[in-house]
């Protein structure tokens, strides 16, 4: 499901099971899902999957980015084991 953007590139939205999200780009919130090793935005309170590029774009555009890396990381935490 691809994020939609103002012409401003201030707000962003997204469609969850028929139900649109709109969001501040600064209000949004990356994360990473440690279940499907894929970025997260939540949009207007709502988790939405989204593509490395939607992230991308999104945190150059000022989104928290609070991703981080799966590979490694132990059920319960939240960092990589190095």
């Amino acid at each position: 499901m691809p994020l939609q953007f103002d012409a401003t590139h201030e707000h962003c939205s997204a469609l969850v099971d028929g139900a649109v999200y709109r969001s501040a780009i600064v209000d949004v919130v990356i994360t990473t899902n440690d279940a499907t090793h894929m970025s997260e935005a939540q949009i207007d309170g709502q988790k939405v999957p989204i593509t490395e590029p939607e992230a991308d774009a999104l945190t150059v555009y000022r989104a928290k980015d609070m991703r981080h890396h799966t590979i490694g990381v132990e059920p319960g935490e939240d960092s990589p084991v190095i």
